[in-house]
């Protein structure tokens, strides 16, 4: 019993009650009921319109903003009087739900052609956008496009919820908008899920089909290759595409877009610039983490998000050292969202029922609409060029007898009997005479008339051209197409995504199968510094040989030292500072033997970290074995370090130089080899590389050669001669004395120590005028065996190598190395040398061209 209805009515309130109690059956009601919520969700909330890509609550923004006049050359407004206007005349739906579509409609990682142009904080993937009261927006100049041509009955108009205003049933779409900014929505029992296009595209492939109606698939496909979609990154295998394009239902992975580089001295790591679909960095970065720390993924060293509004995304992912770049990123496309799948689903109105279309119903949808708005736009312009033209007619008239017309109107009571009397006596119609009553007097004029005449001309030429449209559909379908690539001239941009057939990764092994590993093998390799400045190692197999030492003939080719060594083995760099950095050469970029490019190397100054500008390698060296490493310097000091005792610090110094003295070249052999000096002033010494006792790290070494007055060392190296090709001494001498600097010093060791006795040592100087300007002046080249210099004692002055002609004072360029030496220019292009065999006090030949550097082949 009711607790507030304790007193019984009376009969005569009885009487006045009229009771309506009615059985209904619950499942009934339920059921429709569902319906009833069924068909607003689908019809009215979820799914988008075939015709213009857009559904209600879209369509309402953007015809409400149009409606305000928030153009792209107009201010911004608050997103809040938009919202609030949209809810109040045309959406009967919360502030929320508007909200949020107006901010996807402005998200360029969302769309692939935005509608609206946000000001403010609009949200990123992985952050909601600002309060409405916070941002402000406009129409974009597609929106433009969207809605051009509203107030020409192109579309048909239908009443808001509560019948006072009168809203567009679809926006005219001068483009493709479904498939240019796809959709997403799910509705009661069904839901959609199309993916961005490019414009361009699009637009090409729509074009193409106006013209050929019976176009196929495979047809289209060759202007609609697959999705754009507005974040980029790479579509991996088309299987899926196709089975979309066909039937409207289908699936394909996209990856992010990234690179290998260097992001610290000695550390590779994995640069990711675009991402998949949807996929923010916060949520690529939060699935890293797990998987470090659940023991998924291994070989990171670190997560760096480098992005901002400048520079776009930048996601730095560290891989540790000694771990395969390649195989952690097969990893991370594994178990992050690195890739990711998109599921396509082409559900969408057509004729008010939901449909799921694939590629070519989708486009024949469109191009009827777009027909039928050309169609009707022709028609309504007809229609007012027709009522123009005849009050144009009406108008001549009565200038033609404007008197009279005067006459007539004085001579009236009232305006009913001049409108009746001007129809009478001039023959008008009824529209004729009340536009002549309204005209006013300046309009009477001679200029008037001529004035009236040319647009009567150019409204009957219109009126002819416009039926002419309309009596034929190859003229609409020609001015539909020529519409549409005049949009997509206007807003197309170039393809964002890649597409590519490669095979998305494979699902997780089992352990039992094993994992494969993602360290790099301890394989043999030979690592190559080339004279450009670039370092890279070409892998072998094992108990695999060297790349055959033939001559190449391509960009950064010549050798300026290389060794032979292990891939996670350590090696040494030494710089002209005197220092020596230890490395593994486990992260430089890889080639194999076949396909050697040093110009693929990466920068040695980059991946050793070197900050000093004027620090740089002159070569590498082995750290393991028995092999003293020899060091030359500019002042002509020599020194020999003692195997075995580097200490265990990554970077330390293997000489005491002097101030402003620098190393110039090294070399790594035993003492067979000869250690060789060629200064400014054109002196050359060898010796035995015994004559030099190895000494410790911390030592600044002995005297090596002895300069004249002004002259410095522009090469120290090593070479190897049989003692039967050595010959007499028959050169004379020099006085010693301390050097001034020379710019390009340059050095050559060969794999793992002294040049190989197979192949002859060549001697190549380069003079110059030193007053020259760089680069007009590239000077006499002169190519000798080593050979034909005998061999002095250390510390002495050595022989000449270069005679010097009238205007030449000073050698430019040296290099003693196995035959056949490799002249490249500063970019690494390559120079040809003069023939061997010069006498070894020649003046040599003029180049072609400056030469920046020597080495020697593979």
């Amino acid at each position: 019993m009711s607790s507030h209805s304790s007193k019984r009515p009376s009969s005569t309130d009885r009487s006045a009650v009229t009771e309506r109690i009615e059985d209904i059956d619950l499942s009934t009601e339920m059921q429709d009921s569902f319906l009833e919520y069924a068909y607003s969700v689908i019809y009215s909330r979820a799914l988008p319109d075939a015709r213009d890509g857009l559904k209600p609550v879209q369509r309402r923004i953007l015809y409400q903003m149009a409606e305000m006049g928030l153009r792209p050359d107009r201010g911004h407004v608050k997103s809040a009087r938009v919202v609030g206007e949209v809810m109040g005349k045309l959406h009967p739906h919360g502030d929320t739900a508007i909200y949020d579509a107006l901010v996807r409609l402005s998200q360029s990682f969302n769309q692939r052609v935005p509608l609206v142009d946000g000001h403010g904080n609009f949200g990123s993937l992985d952050d909601g956008p600002a309060a409405s009261r916070y941002t402000e927006a406009r129409l974009a100049p597609a929106a433009l496009a969207m809605t051009a041509d509203l107030g020409e009955d192109v579309v048909d108009f239908v009443p808001n919820y509560d019948n006072q205003f009168m809203q567009p049933s679809v926006l005219p779409a001068a483009y493709p908008n479904l498939l240019v900014n796809g959709a997403a929505g799910i509705a009661v029992g069904m839901a959609t899920n199309m993916a961005p296009h490019n414009l361009l595209e699009v637009v090409a492939a729509a074009v193409h089909l106006l013209s050929h109606p019976n176009a196929t698939l495979d047809e289209i496909m060759q202007f609609v290759p697959g999705p754009d979609l507005p974040s980029g990154g790479v579509i991996v295998g088309l299987d899926g595409i196709r089975d979309a394009y066909e039937t409207g239902r289908g699936a394909f992975k996209t990856r992010a877009r990234v690179s290998i580089e260097s992001v610290g001295p000695r550390r590779m790591g994995i640069i990711v610039t675009e991402l998949p679909y949807q996929v923010g960095p916060e949520r690529v970065i939060e699935k890293i983490k797990d998987g470090v720390g659940s023991k998924k993924l291994t070989g990171i060293a670190d997560v760096t998000d480098l992005t901002d509004r400048h520079n776009g995304l930048r996601l730095v992912i560290a891989i540790k050292t000694g771990f395969d770049p390649q195989a952690v990123l097969e990893q991370l496309y594994r178990y992050t969202p690195l890739e990711d799948s998109f599921n396509i689903n082409n559900v969408a109105l057509v004729g008010g029922q939901p449909q799921t279309l694939g590629l070519l119903p989708l486009l024949h949808v469109y191009l009827d609409h777009r027909i039928s708005v050309v169609s009707r736009r022709s028609e309504y312009r007809l229609a007012r060029r027709l009522e123009r033209m005849h009050l144009v007619e009406g108008l001549l008239i009565a200038i033609l007898d404007i008197d009279e017309v005067i006459q007539v109107i004085r001579g009236s009571d009232d305006s009913d009997q001049a409108r009746t009397r001007l129809m009478e006596v001039f023959e008008l119609s009824q529209l004729q005479a009340e536009y002549i009553l309204e005209l006013r007097l300046r309009r009477l004029t001679k200029f008037s008339r001529v004035e009236l005449e040319a647009e009567r001309d150019a409204l009957a030429a219109e009126i002819a051209a416009l039926r002419e449209l309309l009596g034929d559909p190859t003229l609409i379908r020609a001015q539909v197409a020529r519409e549409l690539e005049q949009t997509a001239d206007t807003l197309g941009t170039p393809r964002r995504t890649l597409l590519t057939n490669a095979r998305p990764v494979p699902p997780k092994r089992s352990r039992a199968a094993g994992a494969p590993s993602l360290q790099i093998a301890d394989s043999p390799t030979i690592v190559v510094l080339s004279t450009t400045g670039r370092i890279v190692r070409i892998d072998l197999a094992e108990g695999g040989d060297a790349p055959a030492p033939a001559p190449r003939r391509s960009k950064h080719d010549a050798v300026l030292s290389s060794v032979r060594t292990s891939v996670r083995s350590e090696i040494g760099a030494v710089t002209n500072l005197g220092r020596l950095l230890r490395f593994s050469p486990v992260d430089l970029p890889s080639l194999t033997p076949a396909s050697v490019q040093l110009g693929a190397g990466q920068r040695v100054d980059e991946y050793l970290g070197l900050t000093d500008r004027g620090e740089r390698v002159l070569g590498l060296v082995l750290l393991e074995g028995d092999e003293p490493i020899a060091l030359g310097t500019r002042d002509g000091v020599v020194k020999r370090i003692a195997p075995g005792n580097y200490p265990l610090r990554e970077e330390f110094e293997i000489i005491a130089l002097k101030p402003g003295d620098q190393v110039v070249g090294l070399a790594q052999g035993g003492d067979d080899d000869e250690l060789v000096f060629v200064t400014s002033d054109a002196r050359l010494l060898r010796y035995s590389a015994a004559a030099v006792r190895a000494q410790g790290v911390a030592a600044g070494g002995m005297a090596g050669i002895k300069l004249s007055a002004g002259a410095s060392v522009i090469f120290f190296g090593a070479a190897t001669l049989a003692e039967s090709a050595l010959p007499a001494d028959t050169a004379d001498t020099a006085d010693a004395a301390h050097p001034e600097d020379t710019p390009t010093p340059d050095g050559a060791s060969a794999e793992g120590g002294a040049e190989s006795a197979s192949a002859e040592p060549l001697v190549v100087t380069v003079s110059a005028p030193t007053n020259a300007l760089p680069g007009t002046d590239p000077g006499r080249a002169k190519v000798t065996p080593l050979r034909e210099f005998p061999a002095k004692g250390r510390a002495t002055g050595g022989v000449r190598a270069h005679a010097f002609l009238k205007g030449e004072d000073a050698l430019t360029l040296a290099w003693v190395g196995p035959a056949p030496a490799l002249a490249v220019a500063s970019d690494g292009a390559v120079r040809t040398l003069p023939d061997s065999g010069a006498k070894r006090d020649a003046s040599g030949t003029t180049l072609d061209a400056a030469i920046g550097s020597i080495g020697r082949t593979l």
